[in-house]
C-alpha cells in the first residue's frame, strides 16, 4: 500500500472517531428531488445565520444540490436511524420511495422538511467550493424550526448511537 493510500486510510478512521451528528440533507426544485445522510455539517456564523455542508463530488446528488441552489439541513432524532440508512443507501430504497412515506413537510423555500426531526434549517446556498473529493457548500438559513422533543442521533466509529437527552434536578 503506498503511503499516500495509509495516510488517507488512516485520516479516515481519525475521524470515524470524531463523533457528529446525523442530518438527511434535502433539496427540491427544477433540477428535481434528493436526499442523502451526512454528517459533514457544521455552524459557521450565526450572523447570518450560516451553515457548512459537506458533498461528495462524485454524488450525482451534488449537482442537483448545486443547481436547485436550496436544500434544507435535517437534525435526526434518535429513532430516526432507519431513515438515515434509507438516505445513505444501505437499503436500496428508490429516492421516490424515500420521499414517498409520509414524514414529509414543505418548508418556506419548498424545501423538504422531516417531521419530528430535532431541528430542520432551511436555507440557500450562497457559495459553493471544490476542495478534494468534495463540494463545501455555504449555505444562509431562511428558515430554521427547532423542537424540544426527543434525543440526538450521532455518528461513531462507524456506527448510529443515540444521545440520551437528560435533564437533571438540582441537588440540594
Amino acid at each position: 500500500m503506498s503511503l499516500e493510500n495509509e495516510h488517507r486510510l488512516r485520516f479516515r478512521d481519525a475521524m470515524a472517531s470524531l463523533g457528529a451528528a446525523v442530518n438527511i440533507v434535502t433539496t427540491d426544485g427544477t433540477e428535481g428531488r434528493c436526499g442523502i445522510t451526512a454528517t459533514a455539517v457544521c455552524s459557521v456564523t450565526d450572523t447570518p445565520p450560516t451553515l457548512m455542508v459537506c458533498v461528495n463530488r462524485n454524488s450525482a446528488m451534488n449537482a442537483v444540490f448545486q443547481k436547485n441552489g436550496r436544500l434544507c439541513v435535517n437534525v435526526l432524532n434518535h429513532d430516526q436511524e432507519e431513515l438515515a440508512c434509507h438516505f445513505a443507501g444501505m437499503k436500496g430504497s428508490t429516492m421516490d420511495e424515500r420521499f414517498g412515506w409520509d414524514v414529509w413537510d414543505k418548508g418556506i423555500l419548498e424545501q423538504p422538511l422531516l417531521r419530528n426531526a430535532l431541528a430542520n434549517l432551511e436555507g440557500e446556498i450562497t457559495q459553493v467550493q471544490d476542495i478534494g473529493t468534495h463540494s463545501v457548500y455555504m449555505v444562509e438559513m431562511k428558515q430554521i424550526v427547532v423542537s424540544d422533543d426527543g434525543h440526538g442521533l450521532v455518528y461513531f466509529k462507524r456506527k448510529f448511537h443515540p444521545v440520551i437527552h437528560k435533564i437533571l434536578e438540582p441537588t440540594s
